[in-house]
């Protein structure tokens, strides 16, 4: 009875964060952690829509809770590098990452959000790559198709002026 009475609270949290309605989404997964506080897919849908709202802090409070449970959830794990990518602190997002690919080394998504993060820190090289691999992975997986491109664009771009410059 309780599991559904949970069920029936993260469903409905779900469609208020569908709706854009963040604020009812959140007393939602609260009630659901008040009764379940070990609940790690609420604790990672908190944080998501935490990050969603831009409370960056919060969203990765929420993510290490889910993760002391959970060590090995790859949804906090990946929503928690994305958090601290948005916060600009890619070489952490990339630790986060690195965890993600050593339980699951063919995840595309961790694959190719390193290589978003290696891109902002100017490694477009070793960007490129992780792109790359994550298409090899997942040939229809548009945002590393669209980074790729990006990258090798900007990459091609700095060599041109640094040729000119010699």
């Amino acid at each position: 009875m309780v599991d559904n009475k949970i069920n029936n609270m993260l469903a409905e949290a779900f469609e208020c964060v569908e709706d854009g309605n963040f604020d009812d989404a959140l007393k939602l997964y609260d009630l659901t952690l008040k009764q379940e506080p070990d609940n790690v897919q609420a604790l990672v849908d908190k944080g998501a829509t935490l990050q969603n709202m831009g409370r960056f802090k919060l969203a990765i409070n929420s993510y290490d809770k889910a993760l002391l449970i959970a060590p090995e959830n790859l949804d906090a794990l990946l929503n928690k590098g994305a958090t601290l990518h948005s916060n600009q602190k890619y070489q952490k997002a990339i630790d986060c990452y690195n965890v993600a690919l050593k339980i699951d080394k063919k995840c595309a998504m961790a694959l190719a959000y390193k290589g978003l993060s290696l891109g902002e820190m100017g490694e477009l090289e070793d960007a490129i790559k992780h792109f790359k691999k994550a298409l090899s992975i997942d040939k229809q997986y548009e945002l590393a198709t669209i980074s790729k491109n990006t990258a090798q664009k900007l990459l091609k771009s700095i060599q041109e002026k640094e040729s000119k410059i010699l």
